[in-house]
């Protein structure tokens, strides 16, 4: 998810490896592998909603945020509506106004775990990003998932030593 104009569709086509073409997102597209959905819904308070609830679907969640972005549209608190791991991917890092400590620090503050650079034009940075969607999530059981949600820990997230103690 970004705002218009951030590269998130072609940061999608650049990972299933077509050519770049220009496209304007006018809905949400969900594939096999990707939901690439319109800018507009992460600048509108009335569509935002609409994104947490595309994110139930997702094994992760990015934020896409171009390297010359005039603002922010993602606060601290966005990671406490999506309950998947959140990664953020700046892309136009060759932009002549691009600020990509600004870009990261705005992507820290949002709670992303992992930050990724990707050139959509010369695909610098895709295979470290391909390589990381690759990844297998952990599987947990029902009772895991039970355990973990008690003490407010995320399912990727490793059990803090004084709790793997406990009785599950």
């Amino acid at each position: 998810m970004g705002r218009s104009e951030a590269g998130k569709t072609s940061l999608a086509q650049v990972l299933r490896g077509e050519e770049l073409h220009y496209v304007k997102t006018q809905y949400t597209n969900a594939d096999d592998d990707m939901i690439d959905s319109p800018g507009e819904y992460a600048e509108s308070k009335v569509f935002s909603t609409g994104l947490a609830c595309f994110s139930f679907e997702a094994d992760v969640v990015a934020i896409v945020q171009a390297a010359d972005e005039p603002f922010n549209l993602f606060g601290s608190s966005i990671q406490g509506s999506i309950l998947r791991p959140l990664i953020g991917v700046i892309t136009k890092t060759d932009s002549p106004y691009a600020n990509v400590p600004m870009i990261r620090q705005w992507m820290i503050n949002s709670g992303c775990e992992r930050i990724f650079e990707v050139n959509n034009i010369t695909r610098e940075g895709a295979e470290e990003l391909l390589a990381y969607l690759k990844e297998d999530l952990p599987r947990i059981s029902l009772e895991e998932a039970k355990f973990r949600q008690r003490y407010g820990i995320k399912e990727w997230e490793d059990v803090p030593t004084e709790l793997q103690k406990n009785d599950r």
